[in-house]
């Protein structure tokens, strides 16, 4: 049986308005990493391959982890939310949210997203293809692929897996915690989703502040 473990980065730049500022860990982000990066090294056994996003969160992410110098794949690389989010505000007069009201927010981008109403720097079409070509090419029976991504990609690998709509994937988004782990299992039938949104290395009493979602 093949295996594709899914990390998402550790906390980010959460008080930034736009992608630019947001992407770079913050100290908590860098603790995250490497705790979860012990617990990989205790664990389990060693990885045939170790992918990471291109964004400066994805590789400060994995190297907290322990690896330096992943294969660098951009199809792993968020969708760019803040211009989907400000897109959002110009066709339908739906201001950017504070942390209060994100979770109504993000159905909302989904669904206008997904039908096409607004468009950040590409298309709901054109991010679930990149993203679903990245798992299709990790997913080979007997092969264990690590890939540190963000949440909208892990997102849109289970949307793929359990066929969800746009509504049950920004559900799925919403609890997605830093640093999180998720399990594709590769059976021959094809790949499945084993486990979803794990912290084993954050579940110490010392740790819970460590429990973040942004």
């Amino acid at each position: 049986m093949g295996e594709v473990i899914l990390v998402r980065h550790g906390q980010a730049n959460s008080g930034a308005t736009d992608e630019e500022s947001y992407d770079r860990l913050s100290d908590l982000g860098h603790q995250q990493a490497a705790w979860l990066g012990d617990y990989l090294r205790d664990r389990e056994a060693p990885f045939d391959k170790v992918i990471s996003g291109s964004l400066r969160r994805h590789r400060e992410t994995a190297a907290g982890i322990g690896y330096a110098t992943p294969e660098i794949d951009e199809r792993l690389n968020e969708m760019d939310y803040f211009n989907l989010g400000q897109a959002l505000e110009d066709v339908h007069g739906v201001p950017f949210p504070g942390p209060e009201e994100f979770a109504g927010h993000v159905p909302l981008v989904m669904r206008a997203w997904h039908n096409a109403e607004i468009k950040g720097v590409e298309t709901f079409a054109s991010f679930e293809d990149r993203v679903t070509s990245v798992l299709q090419e990790a997913a080979k029976p007997g092969t264990r692929v690590l890939c540190v991504t963000s949440g909208g990609v892990i997102g849109m690998i289970i949307r793929h897996l359990l066929n969800l709509d746009p509504t049950r994937m920004a559900h799925v988004l919403l609890p997605i915690m830093n640093s999180s782990v998720h399990r594709v299992h590769v059976i021959p039938q094809g790949p499945i989703l084993a486990s979803f949104n794990a912290i084993p290395h954050l579940d110490h009493d010392d740790r819970a502040h460590a429990m973040t979602h942004y």
